[in-house]
């Protein structure tokens, strides 16, 4: 692109100085003509690289995001960068906390993974870099992705079209940031908890390449949520570290090859609790429960090469990836079984490969044909070294420790594929209809085919209405399916109460969405949006044990059903929003894993009746507002839960809670470059509510949870 930028330069600087000659040719002759007076200058203008390479990127984006993988008939909920920055923790905020001003998205803590649902499944998110698809991790803790790289990010739920399968109750649609021009940003956060997180964002563009990496370092004394309503949690540090790189390079004029890479490395401590006793079957009978020592570290490494073309009509989008991720949990042996009778060492690995193609056809200005497959082979390994005590003849534990390993490995492999076509009935109303295959050889061997359908209609510019219908075909997580021997427990304190282990199912449901978006004087826009989910085999997950990973099992039949609320209010600088709903989900019958679960009576409780699930949660709602007048940004965010499930087959909840959120942040310029310096002070939970989230007491559930105290944060960046 240089020597064709250099050519152009040149031809017409060739041009021009032949025209003026010829001009001169043609004048008479005169006294003057042998005179040193100059010739007009000549003004030379060319398209800079960098120019060319900002508007193919952006075109292919667009056509991305129009018509390859399109939000039809989808609810659908917008972050900009904007919106992001105005966040009280702006950037620094983790990207689940994010997902939470979302509508119908209720806080969790991090135990859950993610610490955040949606409407109230218990996870079953996928997440999308650039249209592409990231494999599933395993059971870790937090989240593994960065912020920092987010330049626009969308939540996706309701009635997806057919090319969303596999996690499907929500999408988390992300745009990577795009620096066209070289630079980018230094980032110290620190505060509360002894908290420090540098973080660093470079990008820019060169000759026909862009690109941009972010990297963050983060440790603190609350890793994860306090198992105890003190303000400072008691053996809770971490330390994490996260890269994220983009890179894109134009092939032509309508071709592009990206490759994305991101990695995620943390140690976490398991909190303490202070006040428990010894169960007197190991050890002395008085120990302070404080000096436990449970300690977990997770690792995620991906990267993804993908080819974009776009020729006349026809868009494609061809990538291949691969994951490697890890959960290791190393108990404290001894004081785990004073306590527990139980010390588990858990080590899982997933090593995933695999492939995504998806294109579509413009057939006129009234119809779009889309069509694509998916295919993904896993390689698993599960580890749980227990510690137990013997029983004695009369079932009384022995003290006298043995080690067992309920180790499985196993490859698996799923494939996918869909046909649908999008068809403009007349100016105001569009269908979509389209049909997806799903295979799983994984535990069990499965399939399905799943028919979606979807209705949009816009009676009026800023109005539109929408209503569609789904199936949908959701694997387990292999690693978290894993089956256990049973027999290797026999007459130790792991026997299992319920002497069960049906292998886990995939998930099969009926989804019905029904929504009205509107913008009523360009500043105000409202939406409202109803859905029922009906489920056989519904998936769920839950602790079960001290080893901070997830398992899951099947509910044997589920209903959902939920009404969502959401305003959005633009005026200059000024800026509102306020998302609210109202949601019920319930299930019958355990068909799967029913060794998970300890107590008979609960468990014959939840085979005859309908019970809430543990991460349902009746009334969630967000809201904030950000105010910015030239360098001066403030902002006040927070959210409402009416509280998650406890007690005897989650037929209580936990007291409802509220957090708000402030910041305060100045732009600086000290330096004669323009290079802007932003001050920013940030206060989480600003009042200072103690809120329990998890009461230890509800099906899949270990330990309390509550939510963070008090903190507060000065952040500094630097733009260079």
């Amino acid at each position: 692109m240089r020597l064709h930028a250099r050519a152009a330069i040149a031809l017409c600087v060739a041009t021009a100085l032949a025209m003026q000659a010829a001009r001169a040719a043609e004048l008479p002759a005169s006294d003057d003509a042998g005179s040193d007076e100059p010739l007009p200058p000549i003004l030379v203008t060319a398209d800079r690289p960098d120019r060319w390479l900002l508007d193919k990127s952006h075109a292919l984006d667009e056509s991305r995001d129009r018509d390859l993988l399109p939000k039809f008939g989808a609810s659908l909920f917008q972050i900009d960068q904007e919106a992001l920055e105005a966040l009280a923790q702006g950037k620094n905020t983790s990207l689940d906390k994010v997902l939470l001003q979302a509508p119908g998205v209720s806080y969790d803590s991090a135990v859950s993974n993610p610490d955040f649902h949606v409407r109230n499944e218990y996870a079953n998110v996928q997440y999308r870099i650039n249209g592409i698809q990231l494999p599933d991790g395993v059971s870790g803790l937090g989240p593994v992705l960065e912020t920092g790289f987010v330049g626009n990010l969308n939540l996706l739920d309701g009635a997806l079209p057919a090319q969303y399968g596999l996690r499907t109750a929500g999408v988390v649609d992300i745009t990577a940031k795009a620096n066209f021009e070289r630079g980018g940003n230094l980032d110290i956060y620190a505060g509360s908890w002894d908290t420090v997180s540098p973080s660093v964002e470079f990008g820019g563009s060169s000759g026909q390449t862009q690109y941009f990496v972010t990297a963050r370092y983060l440790q603190s004394d609350q890793g994860i949520e306090n198992s105890m309503p003190t303000a400072d949690p008691i053996h809770d540090q971490t330390a994490q570290s996260k890269f994220f790189g983009y890179s894109s390079t134009m092939l032509g004029d309508t071709d592009r090859l990206s490759v994305i890479a991101g990695a995620s490395v943390g140690r976490f401590q398991i909190p303490d609790l202070v006040g428990l006793a010894p169960l007197g079957n190991f050890g002395p009978s008085v120990l302070s429960s404080t000096r436990l020592d449970d300690n977990e570290n997770d690792r995620l490494i991906f990267g993804v090469l993908a080819l974009q073309t776009k020729h006349g009509s026809l868009d494609t989008l061809l990538s291949i990836y691969s994951r490697y991720a890890s959960v290791r949990f190393t108990p404290d042996v001894y004081d785990d079984l004073v306590f527990n009778n139980v010390a588990s060492s858990v080590v899982r690995q997933s090593l995933a490969s695999g492939l995504q193609f998806d294109a579509a056809e413009r057939i006129g200005d009234a119809q779009v044909l889309r069509a694509g497959f998916v295919f993904g082979v896993e390689q698993t390994r599960v580890d749980d070294l227990a510690t137990v005590l013997p029983l004695g003849i009369d079932g009384t534990p022995l003290p006298e420790p043995l080690t067992i390993n309920d180790a499985d490995a196993k490859r698996s492999w799923n494939a996918g594929a869909y046909l649908q076509d999008e068809w403009r009935i007349g100016s105001a109303l569009t269908l979509n209809v389209g049909l997806r295959f799903d295979e799983l050889e994984q535990f069990v061997s499965a399939s399905q085919w799943s028919p979606r359908a979807a209705l949009v209609y816009i009676p009026l510019a800023d109005t539109s209405l929408h209503a569609g219908a789904s199936r949908y075909f959701t694997p387990p997580m292999q690693a978290q399916a894993t089956p256990s021997k049973l027999a290797l427990f026999q007459n130790t304190t792991q026997r299992p109460a319920i002497a069960r282990a049906d292998p886990v199912l995939p998930e099969r449901a009926d989804y019905f969405d029904v929504g009205v978006d509107t913008r009523l004087r360009q500043r105000l826009s409202i939406g409202i949006d109803a859905y029922y989910k009906r489920a056989t085999d519904l998936l769920d997950d839950g602790q079960f044990g001290q080893a901070v990973v997830l398992e899951q099992f099947n509910h044997g039949r589920g209903f959902s059903r939920g009404v969502e609320l959401k305003l959005n209010f633009e005026q200059d600088g000024l800026r509102a929003y306020a998302n609210a709903s109202h949601e019920l989900t319930e299930a019958q019958n355990l068909v799967s894993n029913q060794y998970l679960f300890t107590n008979p009576a609960e468990f014959a409780y939840l085979v005859n009746h309908y019970a809430y699930t543990s991460d349902a949660q009746t009334v969630s709602a967000s809201m904030g507002s950000s105010y910015r007048w030239r360098g001066l940004l403030a902002s006040i965010d927070g959210f409402y839960g009416s509280g998650l499930r406890t007690g005897f087959a989650n037929l209580g909840h936990v007291p409802g809670y509220t957090q708000w959120n402030l910041a305060i942040a100045q732009e600086f310029d000290p330096w004669q470059d323009r290079r802007p310096l932003t001050l920013r002070v940030s206060i989480v939970n600003a009042f200072d509510r103690s809120y329990l989230l998890r009461s230890g007491t509800g099906v899949g559930e270990f330990a309390p949870q509550y939510g963070p105290r008090r903190g507060v944060f000065l952040g500094l960046t630097q733009e260079f």
